[in-house]
């Protein structure tokens, strides 16, 4: 068990490390049917609402862009490592500041294909190189403005932020709740029980060496935001040994189970503010759900606000759009108008990109 997470100097480098799949290449697709039609009858059932629908795995160019303004407002980032199942986006130029890391790499062969971003995440700090301090991205978060490591990272931890959804009840899992709402009941169910064991142990048992929680944390019933996330490398590998039956239960998925929902992106949030390696931060930000009736006045806003949040977040919910769909070419176009400079990941010319990517104004 490693109880003391190694000091790190303020000037070392801090990783980036993003997830992304190209949802129209006909082979990965081929794959994912594959997949889902050697489920039995009762794992298919146990699919987590919106778990494999459209829009969580379509490629609009989103990464592209989320690296453009990586560039724009945090140059000075380290290493970034981008983690595909076996795909190379087809303007991506190799460099030597990226690595393409294939889930082969990371995942042993027999739990493999996986569709599952929670389970996938589970492993991303086990990749060779990566730093102690690191962003994790989906490719449908950017930062909107200029980066302060500090706002992110203070010694020894790492700051969080909330949504701005409404509270999640406080009861049991739910079949038909979205994976956000089920990841926040399950670490503060976990974490109430190893609160309560702590507190009552065994008599004559050796306690594990574990760290104490905070006597002042309290169970919040709220989701995280989807925002870049600060982490730090030898917690996961901590909390991997720590919460054993977490992990094990994520990694056992091919789609996104209810009852499995993602730890990385909540459980280790909640378990660090709860050992006082995370705190509550609150960050300018937007976030845009592409399938929304009022998307054109939210993507008016988010370009109003623009260079001024701290990040946002463009979720795909168009999961019936096809892809000349306007609502899709809405998002390009406004991604386009924002960050109009290609970075230096990109194989094709400015011009190029213009063409490829947008109209030149949004509807």
């Amino acid at each position: 068990m490693r109880h003391n997470l190694p000091a790190t100097p303020d000037d070392s480098p801090v990783d980036i490390v993003y997830l992304w799949v190209d949802g129209q290449d006909l082979g990965w697709r081929a794959k994912r049917r594959h997949a889902l039609r050697k489920l039995s009858a009762e794992s298919n059932g146990a699919i987590a609402k919106f778990g494999n629908v459209e829009g969580r795995f379509r490629d609009n160019d989103e990464l592209l862009y989320s690296l453009r303004a990586l560039e724009k407002f945090f140059p000075s980032h380290g290493h970034i490592y981008l983690v595909t199942d076996g795909q190379t986006p087809d303007w991506l130029k190799t460099s030597d500041r990226m690595t393409l890391v294939d889930h082969r790499d990371l995942i042993p062969e027999a739990s493999l294909p996986t569709f599952d971003s929670s389970n996938i995440e589970s492993y991303i700090h086990r990749i060779p190189g990566l730093s102690e301090r690191y962003f994790y991205f989906n490719d449908d978060v950017f930062f909107g403005a200029p980066v302060n490591v500090d706002d992110w990272f203070w010694p020894g931890g790492f700051y969080v932020t909330w949504s701005d959804d409404p509270g999640v009840s406080d009861e049991v899992l739910r079949t038909d709740a979205t994976a956000p709402e089920n990841a926040c009941r399950l670490s503060n169910q976990w974490l109430a029980h190893k609160a309560a064991a702590q507190a009552r142990p065994l008599s004559g048992a050796v306690a594990k060496p574990i760290r104490a929680m905070d006597p002042l944390y309290r169970s919040t019933f709220r989701t995280f935001a989807h925002s870049p996330r600060p982490m730090l490398k030898s917690l996961l590998w901590e909390l991997e040994e720590e919460a054993t039956e977490l992990f094990d239960g994520v990694r056992s998925t091919v789609f996104r189970i209810w009852d499995k929902p993602t730890i990385v992106s909540d459980f280790v949030l909640r378990w660090a503010l709860a050992h006082g390696l995370a705190r509550v931060k609150n960050y300018r930000h937007r976030y845009v759900s592409t399938g929304d009736i009022d998307q054109a006045t939210e993507l008016k806003l988010l370009a109003d606000q623009f260079g001024a949040l701290d990040f946002f977040c463009i979720n795909d919910t168009t999961d019936d759009a096809h892809a000349e769909d306007p609502r899709l070419e809405n998002v390009r176009a406004s991604l386009q108008l924002m960050l109009f400079k290609p970075s230096e990941f990109e194989r094709i010319s400015s011009a190029d990109a213009s063409v490829k990517t947008c109209p030149t104004t949004v509807a």
